[in-house]
């Protein structure tokens, strides 16, 4: 009976990852087709390495990815120690906080879009990267925000009791608290950006196009192993950074 329970989690687990690992596995296919095995070969990861559009794509999305997770995580730990210290009775504010990661993509993406034809700026990487500070930034707070309110206030009470200043306090006492909390919504935001589509489409630039933009131009025409590869690449990158961002929390908590 006991084993009978856990069928429907297999079949769960079945469902989500055969889809990637068949992608892994016919990223080896020596074939140019994407759906017959003839053979294992690493060839298609040669040739996506001398594809000069993918790698300025890659470039791009990991510039995107790493300055609106720089920027998501700082303004939306804040926000969330703001809300928390000064905003606790206004679920209105709350609810602005967390709207972007709430609201459809296609919509948030008009939105902006529409509010940079209004400014009259121009699009390029610079666009993309607020784009995903905006709803990246929603998360982290959420992330945070969901921490702070199970922390214990006489820590930061004791710390000015004892002659810390509010900076000071939040130094050494608020931010190490949270630390493992910051981590996590550092994380989603990178991953998120990594893959996020719809609103890059919208905000992008035509000279400085991200990668998912770059691999939808490239399944028009079909599916290929080079994108296998490519997908291959990404679940790579992905799964190595929920490995190091587990150890960097755990160091955390541990020290």
């Amino acid at each position: 009976m006991r084993r009978l329970g856990l069928l429907p989690l297999g079949v769960t687990y079945a469902f989500l990852y055969t889809p990637v690992v068949v992608l892994v596995v016919m990223s080896f296919n020596r074939s140019d087709s994407p759906y017959e095995w003839s053979g294992f070969s690493t060839g298609w990861y040669s040739t996506l390495a001398r594809d000069d559009e993918v790698l300025r794509g890659l470039a791009n999305t990991l510039v995107v990815a790493a300055g609106a997770t720089a920027l998501s995580t700082v303004l939306g730990t804040l926000l969330a120690v703001g809300l928390a210290r000064h905003g606790s009775r206004s679920r209105l504010l709350h609810a602005l906080s967390v709207m972007p990661a709430v609201l459809p993509d296609i919509v948030l993406a008009i939105g902006l879009l529409t509010f940079y034809s209004f400014a009259s700026a121009t699009h390029g990487l610079h666009s993309v990267l607020l784009a995903h500070t905006v709803f990246g930034l929603a998360f982290v707070t959420a992330v945070v925000g969901a921490r702070i309110a199970h922390l214990d206030p006489s820590l930061e009470e004791a710390s000015r009791d004892l002659g810390a200043g509010p900076v000071a306090t939040f130094l050494r006492v608020t931010l190490p608290a949270l630390a493992p909390e910051i981590v996590a919504g550092a994380l989603l935001v990178f991953t998120l950006s990594l893959d996020e589509f719809v609103i890059a489409f919208f905000t992008a630039g035509p000279k400085d196009p991200t990668l998912p933009i770059v691999v939808y131009s490239m399944i028009r025409f079909g599916v290929t192993p080079e994108i296998n590869a490519l997908a291959t690449l990404l679940l790579a990158v992905s799964f190595t950074a929920v490995i190091a961002a587990q150890r960097v929390s755990r160091l955390v908590e541990a020290l």
